[in-house]
């Protein structure tokens, strides 16, 4: 079986390939959130958070031949903990990460982190629409308050996109519950409903809905901050999911009809 961490457009792609290969897949996410991970009779669907005592529990109970990592290219911790419960278990591990977005667009600014996105984006004294999902809201509405602009949040519709946002003190009004990915139309609309003036939003790649976004932003004279994916530099990563079953059969013998 193969432990396939899931959360990204692509997961369908990488669990039908692998699962066509011969191979068993659970495909892992950690909520109930709308996620497409393929209808392949060898594809199963786990839910739930899971530290790295539990992944590895896991992988040992299931009799787990690989981990496959297609998580959010963002969700740094998660990486960490896979890759540590797949050397635990002594099994072997690949990232899938899709190819970010090139650096050759005018409007956009890139940062490191939230902290140096939210000071940017406030910056420029404008509305700010954020679409890096409902972690790390902290920054924005702190600088939000104390600059009195607006700052917009588009998350998923979920209980715990709900939590954050109240956590975080946003205001409900503020908050804009929707799942893409969305159109360049959308984005344009969102952003003249609200006189947006700043887009926030993370690398996370074509798949992402990262060029609508950009696409919106440049018509509608918006500023993009842009956060860069973290450097994987331990790592071998995959951009193709392809190439990342080849590896795994490579790696693993042939194909999986024995796993």
């Amino acid at each position: 079986m193969i432990f396939l961490l899931g959360g990204t457009s692509e997961t369908k792609a990488i669990a039908t390939a692998l699962a066509s290969s011969g191979f068993r897949v659970m495909a892992s996410t950690a909520t109930d959130n709308e996620l497409d991970v393929g209808a392949h009779p060898l594809i199963t669907r786990r839910i739930g958070r899971l530290n790295e005592d539990e992944m590895t529990r896991l992988l040992v109970e299931s009799k787990a031949v690989a981990v496959v990592d297609a998580s959010h290219p963002f969700a740094e911790a998660l990486h960490e903990t896979a890759k540590n419960a797949a050397s635990r278990f002594g099994a072997p591990y690949f990232r899938f990460e899709r190819a970010g977005i090139q650096d050759d667009i005018g409007c956009v600014h890139y940062v490191k982190d939230h902290d140096e996105a939210a000071k940017l984006a406030f910056s420029f004294s404008k509305t700010v629409l954020l679409t890096t999902g409902s972690r790390n809201l902290a920054p924005y509405v702190e600088l939000s308050k104390k600059e009195e602009i607006p700052v917009i949040a588009r998350v998923l519709p979920h209980p715990e996109s709900e939590e954050a946002c109240n956590k975080a003190g946003l205001a409900r009004e503020n908050v804009i519950a929707a799942r893409g990915p969305f159109s360049v139309e959308e984005n344009l609309d969102l952003m003249a409903r609200f006189k947006i003036g700043v887009l926030v939003t993370k690398d996370s790649g074509g798949a992402g809905g990262v060029p609508e976004k950009i696409e919106a932003a440049r018509i509608a004279g918006c500023e993009v901050v842009m956060i860069q994916k973290p450097d994987s530099v331990t790592v071998q990563v995959f951009s193709r999911a392809e190439e990342l079953v080849e590896a795994v059969c490579a790696a693993l013998g042939g194909n999986g009809k024995n796993w």
